[in-house]
């Protein structure tokens, strides 16, 4: 679940999704989410709770060789199909009377991963090419506290091109995975009543038309895992850059796009993850070409923006905001992209520092973040660096609800935004660098 990519509160949303379960947990569990005051830094110090996050990431030769493989062979490129080691049948379910069609098959597994701490939520992300007639799959299962292993669970079934762009399936998540211990709310997997997993294994599936010598190629493959407090706040950061730098990150609207391709999302006002994900490809210098956008109408402001919502639209989720889709989009143009989650804003500032823009995941009503001038159950934007202060800079898509590029650039007080952002999505992030560029040294636990 993800952003879930609506905007304001009364827009349009699907059935219930990760944002809205997410939300209605932590009220459940006596966090107002909405409207309630921010508590000084100085109250919450005592009341800080642990926030357990891990990353764990499989790409290179020396990864995928501690896996085990069934049909498949690594390269410089990544992980292919060699031999594939059987066939699956498969009727895409959200296409109304889908052929069923037979695929060849080859899987990947990981190794047992374990974290230091049980986990109550794994979000995946991936980066593959699909050449058109392919796809992959990414699955996860694990051990329960009890010692029970659970089944495989659908993470996501991800190709880069829709059925008329020439590709094999829609891309979607899977609903209805639910059991006694866990489920998958659109792209988060999560534990249920106080369980925790102690490991976990990833499962990718790589899959061809059978008969063919076509394969999908993944380069990358990676998962957050955290267990995280229901503090209804957080203490403020302290600001560790101690001057001002902001990114020279383009800014779109989201809003002047209302309107147009209503099939992705409804249209523009719900479009924050993928333009949020246009503007650091266009930051990067990368994007789809003027060729990849001719279906585009030509009257039609950052082409990029509409080719990024159709082109990170999940068909069961019935939205743009899938998190792991959207960084799986920008690794088409040769970045580097994965889901994360951060534990504050001074984690934040490394990215920043080695020049890397970070797309965040937010909800709060208008009181709660002065300057937004809306409220949203659910919405991306880019923080692209810090005044002098520490304040965040970011371009927001919404744009105060104005539909024009010159408004996304805003700044929000630090304490305000950490608030809207780590208790209500986790702290949940896009990152997107070029393989080339390093990351910055991650923390002890490290979550990146």
């Amino acid at each position: 679940m993800s952003d879930r990519s609506g905007l304001i509160v009364s827009s349009h949303l699907p059935t219930p999704n990760r944002r809205q379960v997410l939300l209605g947990s932590a009220a459940a569990s006596g966090a107002l989410l909405f409207g309630a005051p921010v508590a000084s830094a100085a109250s919450q110090a005592a009341a800080a709770s642990p926030r357990h996050i891990r990353y764990h990431r499989f790409t290179g030769a020396q990864a995928w060789a501690h896996g085990r493989g069934a049909g498949v062979h690594f390269d410089q490129h990544g992980l292919r199909i060699s031999r594939p080691s059987g066939t699956r049948e498969f009727a895409d379910p959200t296409v109304e009377n889908a052929p069923t069609k037979t695929y060849d098959v080859s899987t990947w597994t990981s190794g047992w991963r374990t974290s230091g701490f049980g986990l109550t939520e794994l979000i995946s992300s991936w980066n593959a090419d699909t050449p058109n007639g392919t796809w992959i799959e990414v699955d996860v299962r694990g051990h329960v506290d009890d010692g029970t292993l659970t089944d495989w669970f659908v993470l996501g079934r991800w190709c880069s091109n829709d059925l008329e762009q020439g590709g094999a399936i829609q891309r979607q998540t899977v609903d209805g995975q639910g059991t006694d211990y866990a489920t998958v709310w659109t792209d988060t997997f999560h534990m249920y009543d106080g369980h925790t997993l102690s490991d976990f294994q990833l499962r990718v599936q790589l899959l061809r038309p059978h008969g063919t010598s076509l394969t999908p190629t993944v380069r990358f493959l990676g998962a957050v895992a955290s267990a995280l407090p229901d503090d209804a706040t957080i203490p403020v950061s302290k600001f560790t850059l101690g001057r001002e730098h902001i990114l020279d990150v383009p800014t779109f609207s989201q809003e002047t796009h209302i309107g147009q391709y209503p099939q992705w999302d409804n249209g523009g006002e719900a479009w924050c993850s993928p333009t949020s994900s246009a503007m650091v490809l266009s930051y990067w210098g990368g994007g789809p070409t003027k060729a990849d956008m001719s279906w585009v109408d030509p009257a039609y402001a950052d082409p990029e923006v509409d080719f990024a919502a159709r082109n990170t639209y999940d068909y069961v989720y019935e939205g743009c905001g899938n998190w792991p889709f959207n960084t799986a989009y920008t690794s088409r143009y040769g970045l580097e992209g994965f889901i994360t989650r951060l534990r504050n804003l001074a984690e934040a500032e490394p990215f920043i520092a080695a020049g890397m823009p970070v797309i965040t995941s937010v909800s709060f009503k208008s009181s709660e973040l002065d300057g937004a001038g809306y409220s949203t159950n659910g919405h991306l934007m880019v923080l692209v660096g810090f005044t002098a202060d520490g304040d965040p800079v970011m371009n927001d898509p919404a744009s105060h609800l104005i539909p024009d590029n010159n408004e996304v650039r805003v700044t929000y007080k630090r304490e305000q935004f950490e608030n809207v952002w780590v208790p209500h999505s986790g702290g949940t992030v896009y990152i997107n660098h070029p393989p080339k560029l390093r990351l910055p040294q991650a923390p002890g636990e490290a979550n990146w």
